[in-house]
C-alpha cells in the first residue's frame, strides 16, 4: 500500500507546511518553537473538531505529565504566531475545561490518497425499535464552545428543561436524562445515539459565546437516516441569556410538537391503512384533521378510528375524534350539529380518562364546551391544559379566543400573541391571527384589526368564518372593497352563511364588542 505526501494547511495568508515543518506568512518563514508548531498542525488537521487537552498532551508531549499552564503557554504562542489572541479567538477557540478547536477556514493541498482495498459494502443499519409504535427521542446535553463563564450551566439546564416538557406528551417516548446525558462527547454522532438508545429522533445543540453575545444552535435529527429534520439558532446577550431561557425552551418544545408529527406523517403517508400501527394512524389523522375541509376531516376520523382499533386506550386518537366531531358541528359539515357536539364531548372526556396528563385531551374538553356558550367552564379546561404543558400553543390560543368572546380583550390578546410566538408554523396559526383581529376590534384599533383579519384569511387552513371576520373587520375600517371581496369568498364556501351561523360558531357574550359585530354583519346583508 503506497503512502501519502504530507499536507499543507492554508488559512488566510498563512501556510502550515507539515512536510517542511514550518509556518509561512505571505510566503515568508516564521520562526515557531517545535512544540508550538506540532500543536498548530494537530489543531489544523482537525479543524472544526474540538481537540481535547488529553489528546494534545498525547500528541505534542508524548503523553508525559505536563501542567495546565504549559498547555496554555503553547496555545498563547500559537495564537500570537498566526495573529490571533485569547480575547478574539478568531482562529483558535477555547472550549472551557475540555480543549481547543481551530475555527478558521482551512484549505488543504499536497495530499495524495492512500491506496485502499475496497471492502464489500456494509448492509444498512437496522432502524431502531419504535418503542410501542410511538415516535421516540433522546435529548442530549448541549456542547459548549467559546470562552467559559456562569452561562455554562445552560448547556445542561436548557436541554433538561426541554426533556421535562416533552415528557408530558403521551404521544412521544422520551429517553430519561440519566441515559441521554451520558452522551457528552463533542463529536457524538446522533445516528450512533439512535442505535444505542433505540430512538428515532435525537435533539442536539451547541452554546457558543463570542464577546458579550451567545448563540444557541439546536438541531433535530432523524437517527434512522441521519437527516436533519429541523434546525434553529437563537441569539442573545450574555446578560439576558438566563432571562430568555424559558422563552427559548418553549419555542424549541413547540417546534418539536410540529416537526416530529410532520415527519411521522411523511413516513406513514402512502402506506395502506392496514399496515399502519396505532401511532402512525393517529399522526396521519392529525395531518388530515388540520386541513380543515370536509373530505380531509372525514378521512381523519377514519384514521383515528383505525388507531383506536389497534390501541383502545389511545388518548390521542380519542382527542382526534373529538376534534373532528367538533369540526363537523363548528363548520356545519354534518346535518346534526347537536349530535356532533355530543360526540365531541364524549370522546374528549374519554381521552381525559385514558390519560389525565394529556394536555390535548383537556384542550378538547374545553373546545367541546364553548360552542354551548359555557365560556368560563371552557377557560377552566384550557387552564388545566396549560398547567400540564405551559408551552402548549394551541391551548394558549383557545384560551385567548374564548376570553375574546367573553370580552376580555387585553388578557386574550396577550395569550394570542404568545401562542403565535411559541408556534409560528402551527396548523392553527391562521386562527390565532384572526382571533387577534377580534381583540384589536374590541380595543378600538380598527386598522390593525382589518390588517390582521386579511392576513389570517390568506393563511393556509383559513375557512369561511375566518373570511367573514376579514370581511367585517375591513368594513369597520372603511375598506369596503376588501369587505366585499372577503364576503364573496365566505359566501362561495357557504351560500347560506348568516350572522346567526357566525354566532353559533362563536357564541360571544352580550358585550359591546358583540354589538359592534352584529351591526356590521347587518350592514353587510347578513
Amino acid at each position: 500500500m503506497s503512502g501519502s505526501s504530507q499536507p499543507t494547511y492554508r488559512f488566510g495568508d498563512y501556510e502550515l507546511d507539515a512536510a517542511q515543518f514550518e509556518l509561512r506568512h505571505g510566503g515568508a518563514h516564521i520562526h515557531v518553537e517545535p512544540q508550538v508548531l506540532s500543536l498548530m498542525l494537530l489543531l489544523a488537521a482537525n479543524h472544526g473538531r474540538m481537540v481535547s487537552k488529553d489528546e494534545i498532551i498525547d500528541e505534542v508531549w508524548d503523553g508525559r505529565i505536563v501542567s495546565e499552564s504549559a498547555v496554555a503557554a503553547r496555545i498563547k504562542a500559537a495564537r500570537k504566531a498566526i495573529g490571533d489572541n485569547g480575547k478574539d479567538q478568531l482562529l483558535i477557540r477555547t472550549i472551557h475545561g475540555k480543549g481547543f478547536r481551530f475555527v478558521g477556514e482551512v484549505s488543504i493541498s499536497g495530499t495524495a490518497p492512500a491506496q485502499v482495498i475496497e471492502a464489500a459494502p456494509e448492509a444498512p443499519a437496522p432502524a431502531p425499535p419504535t418503542l410501542d409504535g410511538r415516535p421516540s427521542i433522546a435529548v442530549l446535553p448541549f456542547r459548549l464552545a467559546g470562552s467559559s463563564g456562569p452561562h455554562d450551566i445552560i448547556a445542561d439546564a436548557l436541554p433538561a428543561d426541554v426533556l421535562m416538557d416533552l415528557s408530558r406528551f403521551g404521544w412521544l417516548f422520551v429517553i430519561a436524562r440519566g441515559s441521554s446525558f451520558r452522551f457528552r462527547a463533542p463529536d457524538t454522532d446522533p445516528v450512533t445515539v439512535g442505535q444505542q438508545l433505540g430512538v428515532r429522533y435525537c435533539l442536539t445543540g451547541t452554546v457558543e459565546t463570542f464577546g458579550d453575545s451567545v448563540t444557541l444552535a439546536v438541531t433535530l435529527v432523524d437517527t434512522t437516516r441521519g437527516g436533519t429534520i429541523w434546525a434553529e439558532q437563537y441569539r442573545s446577550g450574555l446578560q439576558e441569556l438566563q432571562k430568555m431561557r424559558p422563552e427559548i425552551e418553549a419555542q424549541v418544545v413547540n417546534a418539536l410538537q410540529v416537526q416530529i408529527p410532520r415527519n411521522e406523517v411523511r413516513l406513514a403517508r402512502g402506506r395502506p391503512m392496514a399496515d399502519l400501527d396505532a401511532w402512525s394512524a393517529m399522526h396521519l389523522g392529525l395531518d388530515h384533521m388540520y386541513r380543515f375541509n370536509l373530505a380531509d376531516n372525514a378521512r381523519a376520523a377514519e384514521l383515528f378510528a383505525h388507531s383506536l382499533e389497534r390501541d383502545p386506550w389511545s388518548s390521542g386518537a380519542m382527542g382526534g375524534l373529538s376534534f373532528t366531531h367538533f369540526q363537523n358541528a363548528f363548520l356545519k359539515y354534518a346535518g346534526d350539529p347537536a349530535g356532533e357536539m355530543e360526540l365531541a364531548r364524549q370522546f374528549a372526556h374519554r381521552a381525559v380518562e385514558a390519560d389525565r396528563l394529556d394536555p390535548f385531551a383537556h384542550f378538547n374538553v374545553g373546545r367541546s364546551l364553548w360552542l354551548d356558550g359555557r365560556l368560563d367552564d371552557s377557560v377552566d379546561w384550557f387552564d388545566r391544559a396549560m398547567g400540564l404543558a405551559p408551552s402548549f400553543a394551541q391551548g394558549l390560543y383557545n384560551r385567548g379566543l374564548v376570553n375574546t368572546m367573553a370580552g376580555k380583550a387585553e388578557e386574550a390578546d396577550r395569550d394570542l400573541a404568545m401562542a403565535i410566538d411559541l408556534s409560528p408554523l402551527d396548523p392553527l396559526a391562521y386562527a390565532m391571527v384572526s382571533s387577534r383581529s377580534l381583540t384589536h376590534l374590541q380595543m378600538g384599533d380598527l386598522e390593525k384589526s382589518a390588517e390582521l383579519g386579511a392576513k389570517a384569511a390568506m393563511m393556509p387552513g383559513a375557512h369561511k368564518h375566518i373570511e367573514l371576520i376579514a370581511a367585517f373587520t375591513a368594513q369597520l375600517a372603511g375598506r369596503q372593497d376588501d369587505a366585499s371581496k372577503w364576503l364573496a369568498k365566505a359566501k362561495a364556501a357557504d351560500p347560506d352563511l348568516r350572522a346567526e351561523t357566525f354566532f353559533q360558531a362563536f357564541p360571544f357574550a352580550r358585550t359591546a364588542g358583540r354589538e359592534v359585530i352584529e351591526r356590521c354583519l347587518k350592514d353587510l346583508g347578513l
